[in-house]
């Protein structure tokens, strides 16, 4: 955020000089600056992506860059032009060195006023990179009690209003567990904190449709698309019925639950995990932007 000028610049974390782009310049982390009026900071609006990064390249951009799009409209935030955001991960990729690691694109709606209405500025654009975080082969779940509203306006889209998601996965976190699974109003299984869910009964593979409200997930949408998986309504109750299950995201990929709310299931991975684990590796190696 921006400061009083006397106040010298944060040190760059572990002595490493972190490069963000914003609004069109390339600054280190510590010189960096949005305004403390951003609307972004002061009422969540905004939206964003993840994108992962293989061997210097950020996977799946086109789609990502899609749904930001979306994102964007779904917000009536103006969309930035894809080929700028392009080149700015292009930039933020060489100068950070990012081999393995993960991009962040964020667009908020700018500086405004102190209150729900937007401002006249234009939208404040972020674009930020890291080392990638090391999940665990396997993870529990927790499923939390509050749901998500799948009539809610802001269902479906990847907005950076996430404090319910950080209220849930803190509650996972205390009962031992890696992720947070939502139900919907309904009671049907929905998502997680940052995770689609993938569940494997009678040797079917199946993840909630977009109807119940969950982000569609890139990971997702390639297994859906690759027909490993199919949509399906189901209780939140069959998560922990079932033979085996699985999270996906960017950076996680695919991740094999271990246990649901304690309860251990019976195959971590299972093979059908096993399975849409190989594939969708297979395609990163042969398509980075499928």
């Amino acid at each position: 955020m921006a400061g009083d000028g006397a106040q010298s610049a944060a040190p760059p974390r572990g002595g490493i000089s972190v490069k963000i782009w914003v609004d069109g310049l390339l600054a280190d982390e510590g010189n960096a600056r949005v305004s403390p009026l951003d609307h972004g900071l002061l009422t969540g609006d905004g939206v964003f992506e993840t994108l992962r990064v293989y061997d210097g390249v950020p996977f799946a951009g086109r789609r990502h860059l899609d749904r930001l799009a979306r994102s964007c409209a779904g917000l009536e935030l103006p969309v930035p032009a894809a080929d700028r955001l392009r080149a700015a991960m292009a930039d933020v990729v060489a100068a950070n060195g990012l081999v393995e690691g993960r991009l962040r694109v964020t667009v908020t709606g700018g500086p405004s006023p102190l209150g729900s209405e937007r401002g006249e500025s234009q939208p404040t654009v972020i674009v930020a990179g890291s080392a990638l975080e090391i999940w665990p082969e396997a993870t529990d779940v927790c499923i939390v009690p509050w749901p998500r509203n799948e009539r809610g306006a802001l269902a479906g889209l990847k907005t950076i209003s996430y404090g319910e998601n950080v209220v849930a996965l803190a509650f996972a976190r205390r009962r031992g567990a890696g992720e947070a699974i939502f139900a919907n109003t309904r009671g049907e299984l929905c998502e997680g904190t940052g995770t689609n869910v993938f569940v494997v009964s009678g040797g079917r593979v199946f993840t909630p449709p977009l109807s119940s409200g969950c982000l569609p997930g890139v990971t997702r949408d390639l297994l859906l698309e690759l027909a490993l998986a199919v949509e399906e309504t189901v209780s939140v109750g069959a998560l922990a019925a079932a033979d085996e299950a699985f999270v996906t995201s960017s950076t996680r990929e695919v991740q094999p639950v271990r246990a649901v709310d304690g309860g251990a299931l019976a195959q971590a991975p299972g093979p059908l995990t096993a399975a849409a684990t190989a594939a969708f590796r297979d395609l990163v190696a042969r398509d980075p932007d499928p």
